[in-house]
């Protein structure tokens, strides 16, 4: 069977995350127990050519994917405020403008006050972040866009979709979009991991093992 054909802006993406050290391959236990054969840590995205190569993977899925028109990017903190901010700029700088919004975990009672800041949550809304796990986080970001009458969540974009069976047999993403009827598009998911090592043809044992572990834990296995 032929790899997956990966766009530019994914093959960079994954190439800038291997080089730093944010996508490693080897043994990682996750919160779920499941020792898991590679592991993407979002809070080593803190480089200038990482933030770059992040913000136009972010851009490139935001006006290619299934994601319709929006207004503003939501960034839930702590790591969706940066991520949210850098794909705003990147787009702006490809002549689309949209708003930036994020909350603050603890309610300021001076200055402006309140827990929001930056644009109106007026219009059509999507929430950027890193990589949706149990839902916990994207579920409170949704909380709060409910309190905003005017706000209309249309999507959200994350980082890394691990294409994982949750307790119902579906992943975190598939009862996400069920649950609230938009959709969740990820820079990269497991298919395109696959992908790029099989394209690159120097990984054969992280290949194997990663291709194992999706026998035991991948959706549709």
């Amino acid at each position: 069977m032929a790899s997956k054909a990966l766009s530019t802006e994914k093959i960079a993406f994954i190439e800038a995350a291997i080089e730093h050290g944010v996508l490693l391959f080897g043994e990682f236990t996750l919160k779920s127990g499941r020792i898991s054969p590679y592991f993407f840590n979002a809070g080593l995205l803190y480089t200038g050519s990482l933030l770059s190569s992040t913000s136009k993977a972010y851009a490139k899925i935001l006006t290619t994917s299934r994601i319709p028109e929006f207004d503003v990017l939501f960034g839930p903190a702590y790591k969706g405020i940066a991520l949210a901010a850098i794909t705003a700029v990147d787009l702006s700088r490809d002549g689309r403008e949209v708003g930036f919004a994020y909350n603050r975990k603890e309610k300021k009672d001076h200055g402006e006050g309140g827990s929001l800041v930056g644009a109106p949550l007026k219009g059509r809304i999507v929430i950027i972040d890193d990589v949706l796990t149990k839902g916990t986080a994207i579920r409170e970001a949704i909380a709060i866009l409910k309190t905003q009458p005017e706000a209309d969540l249309v999507g959200i974009v994350q980082l890394v979709d691990r294409q994982e069976r949750g307790q119902s047999g579906k992943s975190t993403v598939q009862e996400v979009e069920e649950e609230f009827k938009i959709p969740v598009e990820p820079i990269i998911n497991l298919e395109d991991i696959i992908a790029y090592l099989e394209n690159k043809g120097t990984y054969s044992k992280e290949l194997e093992s990663i291709k194992e572990y999706r026998k035991s834990y991948g959706i549709g296995a």
